[in-house]
């Protein structure tokens, strides 16, 4: 995107559509515990995309007053990296043309070339974000927008799913949604990664989305998404040596392929999570008081390759600690929404935690990475960088029913 979005202030647009759940981060690193054992797991490590499944499949039925809006981007996009890397985030806007205010409950985003979509984030734009969103479009040659961060929009909006390889359509039991009011519009972030091409332009893509919509009743309760990130401080392997193995060298070299907000991301974790003291290691958490109520629905675990486990806790080391997401075996081509058994109510006072385990041996045993120099891994929107980022899918006081 033309302006690119730090994760911290990523944190703050979506608690702010919950009024603010969350606030200033009270956090921390470590480079041992839970999950730690993972780092030097024998398993297989995750191929990445190598098994990944390019179609749909059967949609899950429709439950009672849902339909089903398909929605293309309206031309194939061919994406090239800048800077000398090998990734792209291309934001592309598609118009469900929405007459009446309606509730988004599902969302299954299809790649039209799953040989170079990495990952991708389905954002919900309201009416008054609509006429930017389009002209950030018209501006720029080409479909859509280049957007690393978030999707560079003033009304960002909501952050409804994240699709990886192989991710199915998750549903709610409970009688939720993500609003929509009419003139809302639809932006598809699509991670592109071109580590086959070096970042030159090559294949082109035209992904889709199929949207679950509903009307809604007057109880239904209307849904947003809080992301919890901890830092990514992950030294070369044990062996490994090269110039990107320096912290500073590898901080430089996604400043260049990402820009300065990008460069800044790790530095602003670490201020945030380990009071400015980067303790380099295979497992990292972050620590965030809530200051609003809200209720929790379900969570996703968001790394990239070299990701061996993540969690996610409410209140740990308490007596009322539980867990919210756990995948203790973390696969990229395997992640999804899950579902909490029970709606978790969470309560001003509460802590919530995101703890994150990385094994930079996975390095070697990956196709994906295996040609790429050694280099000490800081958060980053590369496949080849890292991430530890914790989703949850809630309720809070700040939402508004359509009904």
């Amino acid at each position: 995107m033309t302006k690119r979005t730090n994760p911290l202030r990523m944190l703050a647009l979506a608690a702010s559509a919950v009024t603010m759940m969350l606030v200033s981060a009270a956090c921390g690193s470590n480079s041992t515990g839970p999950g730690s054992a993972a780092s030097t797991s024998s398993g297989s490590p995750h191929a990445g995309h190598m098994n990944m499944t390019s179609r749909m499949g059967p949609p899950l039925p429709l439950r009672t007053g849902e339909r089903f809006v398909n929605l293309t981007v309206p031309q194939p996009y061919t994406p090239s990296a800048p800077n000398g890397g090998t990734d792209e985030y291309r934001c592309l806007v598609v118009d469900p043309h929405l007459t009446k205010p309606a509730f988004l409950t599902g969302t299954q985003f299809e790649p039209g070339n799953p040989s170079i979509v990495h990952h991708a984030i389905t954002y919900a734009i309201p009416p008054e974000g609509a006429a930017a969103a389009r002209a950030k479009d018209a501006a720029t040659p080409g479909q859509g927008w280049t957007c690393f961060g978030g999707n560079g929009l003033s009304q960002e909006g909501a952050w409804v799913d994240t699709w990886t390889p192989n991710h199915k359509e998750t549903l709610l039991k409970q009688d939720v949604g993500f609003p929509l009011k009419p003139g809302s519009l639809i932006v598809l972030q699509v991670h592109y990664n071109l580590l086959a091409t070096g970042g030159r332009a090559g294949a082109s893509d035209q992904s889709s989305v199929r949207l679950r919509l509903t009307d809604g009743t007057a109880a239904t309760k209307p849904l947003a998404t809080v992301p919890l990130m901890a830092p990514t401080e992950l030294p070369c392997a044990s062996g490994e040596s090269g110039p990107l193995c320096d912290r500073a060298a590898a901080i430089a070299d996604v400043t260049k392929r990402f820009g300065v907000d990008q460069g800044t991301q790790g530095a602003q974790l670490v201020n945030q999570c380990s009071k400015s003291k980067t303790v380099p290691g295979n497992t990292q958490h972050c620590d965030y008081p809530v200051t609003q109520p809200m209720t929790v629905y379900a969570g996703l675990g968001h790394m990239h390759l070299l990701g061996r486990s993540i969690k996610v806790e409410l209140n740990p080391g308490t007596a009322k600690a539980q867990t919210l997401i756990d995948v203790p075996s973390f696969n990229f081509d395997d992640q999804k929404l899950q579902p909490v058994p029970t709606p978790v109510d969470v309560k001003p006072g509460d802590t919530l935690r995101v703890t994150c385990t990385h094994d930079a041996s996975l390095r070697q045993k990956l196709p994906q990475l295996s040609k790429l120099p050694p280099r000490y891994v800081v958060w980053g929107d590369g496949t080849s960088d890292e991430m530890c980022l914790g989703l949850l899918t809630v309720t809070g006081p700040g939402g508004k029913s359509l009904g």
